[in-house]
């Protein structure tokens, strides 16, 4: 049997109860290491590692049970080292956030149902409702947008089409930014070296920057300078931040560390303009 568990958004304990016995029933733990990230130190949740992006089996200090870090190769590539075992075993694969918050993750379900494997799914909060923290209603929201790391070559900006769409609907539209974990250089993949970059984690500030990159190239005024919007850092964490006010006034604020999360709204209830106000007016503290 696999178990699809969501962790939550903030730290190890908002498992649900649901989650934490399906873990404690488990005799294999994987955790999923690439789409999010753990939101509380590696010393509250692991124990004799200095590196949460790498493989490696680790002795978790809240569930009391060893762990396999699973990268991205594993998950999408290798999954036969979790499907496997599940057939004969109870084994957890343990999601930060909801599971099905990324496609990957029902791409495993498939595959564990096509081979007859039992699935049990936990859920638990995710970006794509903790975003209601801002005061923003959720049935508000269009489409969510995925912002990536411009590169010299690259620079993709499909992003600007479904943000016009969302406007022109009167909608919010949520821009969630690009984690890198375990990414392999173009150059070193081309002599065939497996070097690892450095995690890169995007920040407000340069999601907005690259927003008006392409605002300035396509011209069509989507949004600007003094466009409202919304950043937010680590939410659901007890440090969490969530400020408001314009592109140009966001833009050197200091959000800290990952994960950043960036909101465009569209029109606004005279609820959610007072809420926006609050955290503009509060936007040097946590919420």
């Amino acid at each position: 049997m696999l178990f699809i568990v969501g962790l939550g958004l903030g730290d190890e304990k908002d498992v649900t109860i649901k989650g934490r016995e399906a873990i404690d029933s488990c005799s294999k733990i994987f955790l999923e290491a690439y789409t999010s990230i753990l939101g509380v130190g590696k010393e509250r949740l692991v124990s004799d590692t200095t590196d949460i992006t790498s493989e490696f089996i680790i002795k978790e200090a809240f569930y009391g049970k060893e762990i396999v870090v699973a990268d991205r190769e594993l998950v999408e590539s290798g999954c036969e080292a979790i499907l496997a075992p599940a057939k004969e075993e109870r084994v957890a694969f343990l999601v930060v956030g909801d599971p099905f918050g990324a496609t990957t993750h029902m791409d495993l379900y498939l595959r564990a149902k096509e081979r007859g494997i039992e699935v049990q799914v936990v859920h638990n909060a995710s970006i794509m409702n903790a975003i209601g923290r801002c005061g923003l209603q959720l049935y508000n929201f269009g489409p969510a947008v995925s912002i990536v790391f411009f590169e010299d070559n690259w620079r993709p900006d499909s992003f600007y089409d479904k943000i016009a769409l969302n406007k022109k609907n009167g909608q919010h539209t949520l821009c969630l930014l690009d984690i890198k974990v375990k990414e392999v250089s173009l150059a070193n993949m081309m002599k065939g070296k497996m070097i690892y970059e450095a995690p890169r984690f995007m920040s407000v500030n340069r999601c907005i920057e690259q927003l008006l990159e392409v605002e300035e190239k396509r011209k069509e005024g989507v949004y600007g300078q003094d466009t409202p919007c919304i950043g937010l850092a680590r939410l659901g964490h007890e440090d969490q931040k969530i400020v408001s006010g314009t592109m140009s006034e966001l833009l050197n604020v200091d959000f800290g560390t990952p994960l950043h999360s960036f909101i465009i709204p569209g029109e606004m209830h005279f609820i959610e303009k007072d809420c926006f106000d609050h955290f503009r007016e509060n936007k040097q503290t946590s919420s």
